[in-house]
C-alpha cells in the first residue's frame, strides 16, 4: 500500500506565523491555489481514495484534490486533526513563550501526537484497504508520523506538500518527499 500524506493549504494564521493546532482556520486564497497545485501533482498518478482532518483547511484542500482526481472525499476522521497546541493557539512562538514559557496550557504532548498519528494513519489505512491513499492533513501531524515511524528527526513538510510511505498498517517506510532535520 502507498499512502501520500499531505498538509494542507496555506492560511492566514500560517502566513502570520500563528500557532493553528486545533483551532479551524480557513484557507487563504493562497492555500486554494497550493491545493490545486497538490492536485495537480497527485493527479500524475493513481490514487484510490482520499481522506482527511475534520479541521476546514484539510477538508477543502482535499475536496479541491478529489475534484480534480475525480472522486470523492471517503471520509473526514477526526483522529487526524493538528496537535492541540491549548491556550497559545492563535499567538506567534514568541509571544506563546513570552506569555508562558516553554510549558503551554493544553497542550498535547509530542509523544501523545507521535502515538496517535500512528495510530490513526493505520486506521485510516486498515478501514479502506486500498493500494493508493491520500490522507489530507496537518504539518505537525505528518512530522509526528515521519519521526515515529522511522525514528529519525524530521522537518514539518511545506504547505500543500506530500510525504509518501509504503507499507502497511503497523510496518510504514518512507519512499517520498521525507526529509530529515
Amino acid at each position: 500500500m502507498q499512502i501520500a500524506l499531505v498538509r494542507h493549504g496555506q492560511t492566514d494564521w500560517n502566513k502570520t506565523l500563528r500557532m493553528q493546532g486545533t483551532s479551524d482556520i480557513p484557507l487563504n486564497e493562497t492555500g486554494r491555489g497550493q491545493a490545486l497545485e497538490a492536485a495537480v501533482l497527485l493527479s500524475d498518478e493513481h490514487w484510490d481514495a482520499i481522506v482527511s482532518s475534520t479541521l476546514s483547511r484539510a477538508a477543502v484542500t482535499a475536496d479541491i484534490i478529489a475534484e480534480r482526481l475525480g472522486m470523492p472525499v471517503l471520509e473526514r476522521d477526526v483522529a487526524l486533526i493538528e496537535r492541540a497546541y491549548g491556550e497559545v493557539e492563535g499567538l506567534t512562538k514568541a509571544q506563546a513563550t513570552e506569555r508562558f514559557g516553554t510549558e503551554w496550557p493544553g497542550e498535547e504532548s509530542y509523544e501523545a501526537l507521535q502515538e496517535r498519528a500512528v495510530a490513526a494513519v493505520d486506521a485510516v489505512a486498515a478501514r479502506h484497504g486500498v493500494e493508493h491513499l491520500v490522507i489530507v492533513t496537518h504539518g505537525t501531524f505528518i512530522r509526528a508520523f515521519a519521526d515515529a515511524v522511522t525514528g529519525l528527526e524530521t522537518r514539518t513538510p511545506r504547505n500543500a506538500e506530500s510525504i509518501r510511505f509504503e507499507g502497511e498498517p503497523g510496518a510504514w517506510v518512507p519512499s517520498e518527499g521525507m526529509v530529515l532535520v
